[in-house]
């Protein structure tokens, strides 16, 4: 188990990282580690999750937070590592040894590099510490100030650690590997003067006097135009030493400094650029001479093409290219989906700043997702060669020779090589170059896993760009006075586009060739599924095109999957739902899917959760439109298997128990779900999708499964009962009314009736249960007539007529009893309890929760406990029994509290308030109110 808090927040185990889940409770791990093993009072973690004015409900929304990952730890096994997550009053604390947390690695490793008396020991300590960075601190937390201050201050000590490095490269002697260093950071924190100061140093000891004083100047304008302030004293000694010659030699090693009238030693110099019959002074480390194959270039090496015209946004992926660029011989990756501006991307931070690369920049288009065919590699090796100045009958003929050519050529230089549209990793093996100073920087589509394994090449993964990129883009090629005419409409087309730049640029393009266009006309045209993509086609250039090259890289099971996935009516899927879709089974899905996500055609949003783009939606779709019927049958049978699974272990022995459908397909696996959270959960994540599927089963005519895929959710919709179901619902009793199915629509009725209930809407729920009986018993379904007269009696109470409905909870009863079936019978129980307390009889009330009791409920059912211990509860009160009653509706309010089940707290509370209005039951009375507020 490792905690990281220098990049993105997060908990590794051997199996992955934990699921921490929202911004707020990366927040509270973040502030626990950086007080680890100390106290954090509930005053300083609500500072580090909110502003100025936190919610009233931030104690209670901690608790949770708190709790979640108390779960979390204890299933990675946290005990085993020594970690503990432990309340101390009103405060926390995360104990752990400070082995597992890389801030406190990182600061033990500063310690004991400046222990070190071999500089060379001390560079190796520095970039383990270094290595440890993964991005940013505390990135993924709330930027709350104290998080803010904290993330500085890490921040700072990278910095300072990295100028110690080049310090410590600086007395080795390597001044080039310093330079490289200091060079990303200087980019990235412009006017942090002792950077620029160190790096025009380290760039003259590298013999690049004139890139030294650029820098100065530079910086000396960014500082008056953006502060209005002058170059400080240690800015202004760099350049002034720099300029006599003589820079300040108290961190360089003996024998740094040139001698009077000599250039300085830059201990870089190439083959390329060394003068033919050079030799070093006595006591020199003495360069090789120029290579007889190389002819001296006169400038230096451009291969580049022109800058993208348009680029908006990116800076945080700009900044990652910086970051990773400035280690040793990096290989920077850049990678994603088709159309999503990789190239561009590469070609701005390549064209950023010509003089980090002296020696030139090179570019080959490897064309690993084209029609045209890839070019051979000695083609590449040969276009490079000749660029940096070998003579043509000089270049070997063979692939590992002029390789091998290549990378010794490159040995010494400061050279760019940027290697567009990579299929796979083994077509650049043979491209990358010897030089420590040399960065390739490689686009692909491919996550290229193998490249990061044997050259430790670095992602820099791009996504879709945010709409006020997007407008942004639009504005660039149609002008700001067109866009800004019509906000509105160009964000909708940016939303439309999918955030895709090439999309983007297609439709600007159309648009920029028919100035009479509006914005608007254009969205509408865009908005409709079936043509989306023909419109956004320019000529030879287009999002089908783009995803006609990738998908036809990919294998006859992928391809397959891939088509089916654009059938699917949700917003995400997993192994299980791709394979109903493709009619596999989940391993061999799993595995399609790991192959389109490294083709980027599907993105993994969580663990075992993918998403697909709108666009690359369609286009699959399109792939084979034949295979939709078959597929969306297959993923609504899944939905139905995977329910009643998920029902079944939340509510063990509940309703509705219906027969499948005649020609009900079972999936080749279906999910087992560990117990009731796992059930519960499961079902609200899939919430949406579940009521997507049923839409789509009901506009197909299948609504056979539409009631079903609804009527299945209900343990979800019992506990969260005010939480909107009402449109599902209603369009589950569209399809049952629809297939003249009696059990269907009793069903249905009852579960709608009780939710309009609970939602205040008696008169509505009453016209709505009243015909459930009658057909119930028209289908035979005695448990269905039960259930139905339970919850028309429940709103004929709530109307007043309490006498028809204990006579309806009885009849209900009865017929339970004579099934039999325990659940309905604690049910009736329950419920009968419930009027039997309304209508003045509380020691029947008090002996139907007992009976109710006496049957179950089963440990998973705390609802029912809740319920049947509140009625209980409010029956000893009305008795006299004043302790025994707030005894037991305190341990139902405690038992609804720890449970979830907002419902329950807020009526065991309100009984107690009523005869002790003790603080601290109001407190969580009203805690408990704004949690049902806030979960609707």
């Amino acid at each position: 188990m490792e905690f990281r808090l220098l990049g993105t927040v997060c908990v590794d185990t051997l199996t992955g990282p934990l699921p921490l889940g929202p911004a707020k409770r990366r927040s509270l791990l973040a502030a626990l580690l950086l007080r680890a093993n100390t106290p954090v009072s509930m005053t300083r973690l609500t500072d580090c999750l909110w502003d100025d004015a936190p919610p009233l409900h931030a104690r209670t929304v901690i608790q949770g937070h708190v709790s979640r990952l108390r779960a979390l730890l204890t299933s990675a096994d946290a005990e085993a590592y020594g970690v503990e997550l432990a309340t101390l009053g009103d405060a926390y604390v995360l104990r752990a040894p400070e082995t597992l947390l890389d801030s406190q690695r990182f600061e033990e490793l500063l310690m004991l590099a400046r222990e070190q008396r071999s500089p060379a020991d001390t560079v190796l300590m520095l970039k383990e510490a270094l290595s440890l960075w993964q991005g940013p601190a505390l990135t993924g937390t709330y930027a709350s100030a104290p998080l803010q201050a904290a993330a500085h201050a890490l921040e700072e000590s990278r910095l300072a650690t990295v100028e110690q490095l080049a310090r410590a490269h600086t007395v080795l002697g390597e001044h080039h590997r310093a330079a490289a260093l200091l060079r990303a950071e200087a980019d990235a924190h412009p006017m942090r003067e002792s950077l620029a100061a160190a790096l025009m140093t380290a760039l003259y000891r590298s013999g690049r006097q004139s890139e030294a004083l650029d820098r100065f100047h530079r910086t000396r304008r960014l500082l008056a135009d953006e502060l209005g302030i002058d170059p400080g004293r240690e800015l202004a000694d760099a350049y002034a030493q720099i300029l006599r010659g003589h820079p300040d030699p108290a961190d360089a090693g003996p024998g740094s400094e040139p001698r009077a009238g000599e250039k300085p030693d830059t201990g870089r110099t190439s083959a390329a650029h060394r003068e033919p019959g050079s030799d070093e002074g006595a006591g020199a480390t003495a360069a090789p001479p120029r290579s007889p194959h190389v002819l001296p270039p006169s400038h230096p090496t451009d291969l580049l093409p022109r800058a993208p015209r348009g680029f908006h946004g990116r800076g945080a992926e700009l900044t990652a290219l910086s970051r990773a660029a400035a280690g040793e011989a990096p290989v920077c990756l850049v990678t994603g989906p088709a159309g999503v501006g990789k190239t561009a991307l590469a070609l701005h931070w390549a064209r950023r700043s010509p003089a980090a690369f002296p020696d030139g920049r090179l570019f080959a288009d490897l064309r690993g997702f084209s029609d045209t065919g890839e070019p051979a590699p000695l083609e590449v090796l040969r276009e490079f060669l000749l660029a940096l100045g070998v003579a043509p009958r000089r270049i070997p003929e063979s692939v590992p020779g002029a390789a091998a050519l290549f990378r010794s050529l490159t040995d010494r230089l400061s050279l760019l090589v940027v290697l567009d549209n990579v299929r796979d990793s083994a077509q650049v093996r043979q491209l990358l170059p010897g030089g420590t100073d040399c960065v390739t920087l490689i686009t692909s589509r491919h996550r290229l896993e193998g490249l990061i394994a044997s050259d430790a090449a670095v992602p820099v993964p791009l996504d879709v760009l945010e709409p006020p990129d997007g407008t942004a883009l639009l504005a660039g090629v149609l002008g700001e006075e067109r866009v800004t005419a019509e906000p509105v409409a160009a964000r909708r087309l940016a939303e439309l586009c999918g955030g895709l730049p090439l999309a983007l640029r297609v439709t600007a393009a159309r648009l920029a060739g028919r100035p009479q266009w509006t914005l608007a006309g254009m969205a509408d045209e865009l908005a409709d599924e079936r043509s989306r993509l023909t419109y956004l086609a320019v000529e030879d250039t287009g999002v089908s095109a783009a995803l006609r090259l990738t998908v036809q890289q990919l294998p006859p099971e992928a391809v397959r999957h891939f088509t089916r996935l654009g059938h699917h009516p949700g917003s995400h899927f997993d192994p299980y739902t791709a394979a109903a879709l493709a009619g596999s089974d989940p391993v061999v899905a799993a595995a399609a899917l790991e192959r389109l996500a490294a083709a980027h055609l599907v993105t993994e949003a969580g663990p075992g959760r993918w998403i697909l783009h709108d666009l690359v939606r369609l286009y699959a779709r399109g792939l084979d439109p034949a295979s939709g019927p078959d597929a969306l049958l297959g993923v609504l049978d899944h939905y139905i298997a995977t329910a009643l699974a998920a029902a079944d272990t939340a509510e063990p022995g509940g309703e509705p128990c219906f027969v499948l459908p005649d020609d009900f397909h079972r999936p080749a696996a279906v999910r087992d779900f560990t117990g009731r959270e796992a059930a519960m959960d499961w079902l609200a994540a899939e919430r949406e999708d579940l009521a997507l599927a049923a839409a789509a089963a009901r506009a197909a005519g299948l609504d056979d499964r539409a009631w079903r895929i609804i009527l299945l959710q209900w343990p979800h919709v019992v506990w969260r009962a005010r939480d909107g179901w009402t449109p599902m619902l209603e369009l589950a009793l569209a399809a049952a009314a629809a297939g003249r199915d009696p059990y269907a629509e009793s069903r249905v009725r009852n579960l709608l009736g009780w939710v309009l209930s609970e939602e205040g809407r008696t008169a509505e729920a009453v016209a709505l249960l009243e015909p459930s009986p009658g057909l119930a018993r028209q289908a035979g379904d005695r448990l269905g007539e039960a259930t139905a007269l339970i919850n028309l009696a429940i709103v004929q109470a709530e109307q007043g007529g309490l006498d028809v409905a204990l006579e309806g909870c009885g009849q209900a009863l009865e017929l339970a009893r004579k099934e039999p079936d325990a659940h309905t019978e604690m049910l009736a129980l329950q419920h009968l309890a419930r009027m039997q307390l309304s209508a003045g009889r509380p020691q029947d009330a008090l002996d139907s929760a007992r009976a109710a009791f006496e049957l179950g409920p089963e440990h998973e059912e705390a609802a029912r406990r809740v319920l049947l211990t509140t009625v209980s509860g409010e029956a000893q009160l009305a008795l006299g029994a004043e302790a025994e009653g707030v005894l037991l509706l305190d341990l139902a309010a405690a038992e609804a509290e720890r449970a979830g089940y907002d419902v329950g707290a807020v009526r065991a509370l309100e009984a107690l308030l009523r005869v002790a209005a003790a603080p601290e039951y109001v407190r969580r009375y009203e805690e408990a109110v704004r949690r049902l507020t806030d979960n609707g």
